[in-house]
């Protein structure tokens, strides 16, 4: 009944592989893709009407993952999938990006992508493959989409591109980078890099063009052979005359309100433009309703409500004004809503050490967006495990955003963190992980919370500033200090202007989004997403180029409050000792059933986390603790010597001597015969268990068992031994 077509593409030396027909028939387009042994289903199927009183397009991506694909059983007490992860999540997001732009605006019909992994060889990463999935499920589907997008990751070894590298390459790559785009050009760019010039990141996204738009050929292919008719829908469109209406009434008050300078004032200004204009215009677009009877039964006259459609379009009609004044205004006569020219950045402020109790915290302000971020330092035994599909299996260091409503003036309930949360903590995790010591140089679990307390645009960059004074506020030796800034663009036709430390309305209303950060030697961390289409190299070479100069700027004022990080750690932070053991010793400092590393633990008051290559991490609140724990293990865990003496516990006694311990986990037999020149009847005369004795080792046999004898007894010894004279 369904035809089952595979084919295969080259790209960089690998083999993708798509299926056709073969699984998820009823969708409106599916494919198998595959590469390698990592093979993802992805699904994306449309409401057959439009969705009614909204002004957005409903697209939804979904990541769905199964534990299984990676032979896994899932974590927790039901053993099944749950929420999904933050791998899954971000993954979502990127397919998302490129994708949204390439449907007609006024297309209203729910789309939703489904991606299914659901075979994972841990060698070869699903997103991009999943992504190249989207967009051919899209293609040969009845869905009308402006595609196709291809994707590619490219990594940089040895001063060499490469194409779609494996998690392990990645690894050793200075650059992971992830590039969306069409027959046009660049869609969405995501990437962390380690200081990363910026040629380098242009270079990289100029080699990946020649196999995004082989894939994009391939889809194309594709949809000429197996694609269906794409389905006829009725786009969203304005009504002329109330589009006319909105102009006539609000453009003159509008331009003037654009000039406003402050956030709140402006936006209270333009609501109640918004407010005349709806009030003007509804007289104009009532309807005929219901009857109204008399109480004797008779019509006697109808309701007139205003539409609800019409109304819904007086108000799209007036955003749409809005955009139009907003974008000429930048274009024609390069001022910007608050008044500032293209390239220049809102007035900053820093502070560090803002919150007593806290191990750092940091406060960073630009123009109306505001973030206060705070640093908490853990054990090693605090990192993060993780229960997804990825290689990752803990973490270390975590970047926590969050965004209340308060922040933005706004009343919502509060859900835990959205999709957007999630994203923007990613960005600015990746953007500082960069620089953050190893856990030999830092033995701590590092938790960083971005607290966005008012928000203006650029508040994803904004915490990335403020976990930089955060981190050197709590003494992180972290090594560089990183900011970021968000670019925004305007572009009309072949004209375009380039904006520096975007506003959340130009956000809004414009083309772009390129979030950058990095340090003065480099990029740590980059995101772009576009409206527009396709973006030339021009532009992002310009784009890169005004970030850099942004970013040394900030970082300029950044290091004027806090030049280095504190060379002493907050007195609330836990203080950690590493020591290395030898790994046959582990067994030896846990003990039978964790006993011995438990009376550690009980005595000092440390908490302990071992690693299976000796590496031990003590972790007290003071020291006095920790070195007590440490001189504990040290001693566990010394080579015994012969000849070498301790004040030993007795711990045991049988008939033919005395067991002693004489180091915490260490025992030695102490034979009848070695305890006394005179003879003994019985031990329990001399000793009770936890008598000290003083001892020596005299053998260590071949099993490692210890045997003792008394100092005493060896002395009397020594003294009966008849010297012996040179003649």
């Amino acid at each position: 009944m369904f035809e089952n077509v595979k084919e295969e593409i080259e790209i960089g030396g690998k083999i993708i592989s798509f299926e056709f027909g073969k699984m998820a028939r009823q969708a409106n387009g599916s494919v198998l893709v595959s590469t390698g042994e990592t093979v993802v289903l992805v699904t994306a199927t449309a409401s057959k009407e439009p969705r009614e009183g909204i002004d957005f397009f409903p697209l939804i991506v979904d990541v769905e993952e199964r534990m299984y694909a990676a032979g896994k059983i899932p974590g927790g007490f039901f053993r099944r999938e749950g929420r999904p992860s933050e791998k899954a999540i971000l993954t979502a997001r990127l397919i998302d990006r490129p994708l949204r732009p390439c449907f007609d605006e006024g297309f209203r019909n729910d789309v939703q992508i489904i991606v299914n992994p659901i075979s994972v060889d841990q060698v070869n990463p699903f997103d991009v493959i999943a992504l190249n999935g989207a967009s051919m499920a899209l293609m040969i589907s009845d869905i009308p989409f402006k595609g196709p997008v291809g994707a590619v990751r490219v990594g940089y070894i040895n001063e060499n591109f490469i194409i779609n590298p494996t998690y392990q390459e990645i690894e050793h790559s200075v650059l992971d980078l992830v590039v969306a785009g069409n027959r046009e050009g660049v869609l969405m760019v995501e990437a962390s890099a380690s200081q990363a010039p910026e040629e380098l990141i242009l270079n990289a996204i100029e080699f990946s063009d020649e196999y995004i738009q082989k894939i994009i050929s391939f889809q194309e292919e594709m949809a000429r052979r197996l694609g269906k008719p794409k389905m006829e829908v009725v786009l969203d469109e304005l009504d002329p005359e109330i589009e006319e209406k909105v102009k006539q009434i609000a453009e003159a008050k509008l331009n003037e309100a654009l000039m406003i300078v402050e956030k709140t004032s402006r936006e209270k200004e333009i609501d109640l433009i918004e407010k005349e204009v709806t009030e003007t215009i509804a007289p104009e677009i009532k309807e005929k309703g219901n009857e109204v009877i008399s109480e004797y039964g008779d019509v006697i006259g109808y309701f007139y409500p205003v539409s609800a459609e019409k109304l819904r379009q007086v108000k799209v009609a007036f955003k749409k004004l809005q955009k139009r004044l907003m974008r000429n205004m930048i274009l024609e006569k390069k001022i910007r809503v608050d008044g500032r020219k293209p390239d220049e950045i809102r007035e900053i402020s820093c502070e560090v050490g803002v919150l007593p109790r806290t191990h750092g915290s940091g406060l960073f302000t630009r123009g109306q967006t505001q973030v206060l971020t705070v640093v908490t330092l853990g054990t090693v035994g605090e990192e993060q495990m993780l229960d997804a599909l990825d290689t990752e299996e803990a973490k270390r260091y975590l970047h926590h955003y969050n965004f209340p409503p308060y922040s933005t003036g706004e009343v919502q309930p509060l859900r835990g963190p959205r999709r957007r949360e999630i994203g923007h903590g990613a960005l600015a995790e990746r953007a500082l992980l960069q620089v953050i010591p190893d856990a030999k140089t830092f033995p701590y679990t590092i938790r960083v919370v971005s607290e966005v307390v008012e928000s203006n645009g650029s508040t994803s960059m904004a915490s990335v500033c403020g976990s930089t004074l955060s981190l050197m506020d709590a003494g992180v030796p972290i090594k560089e200090p990183v900011a970021g800034i968000a670019m925004g663009l305007i572009k009309e036709n072949d004209k375009y202007e380039i904006l520096t430390d975007i506003l959340g309305v130009e956000d809004m209303l414009g083309d772009m989004d390129f979030k950058v950060a990095g340090t003065k030697n480099g990029i740590t961390a980059l995101q772009m997403d576009n409206k527009v289409g396709g973006l030339t190299r021009e532009i992002l070479k310009d784009a890169l180029k005004r970030a850099r100069n942004a970013r040394l700027f900030i970082l300029e004022k950044m290091l004027s409050v806090i030049p280095a990080p504190r060379a002493e750690l907050s007195r609330y932070a836990p203080r950690v000792i590493t020591m290395q053991i030898d790994s046959s010793k582990i067994r030896e400092v846990i003990g039978p059933g964790g006993k011995t590393i438990h009376s550690i633990i009980d005595e000092t008051g440390v908490a302990i986390d071992i690693e299976q290559d000796g590496t031990v991490y003590i972790t007290s609140k003071d020291e006095i603790g920790a070195k007590k724990a440490k001189e504990i293990i040290e001693n566990l865990t010394r080579q015994i010597k012969v000849g070498e003496r301790f004040l030993g516990t007795v711990t045991r006694l049988a008939s033919f001597g005395a067991f002693v311990e004489i180091l915490p986990g260490k025992e030695g037999l102490l034979h009848i015969s070695k305890i006394s020149p005179r003879r003994i009847e019985k031990l329990e005369d001399i000793f009770n268990v936890g008598s000290k004795v003083l001892v020596e080792v005299t053998e260590i046999d071949s099993l490692g068992r210890i045997n003792l004898a008394t100092v005493e007894y060896l002395e009397s010894v020594k003294e009966r031994t008849p010297k012996r004279y040179a003649r």
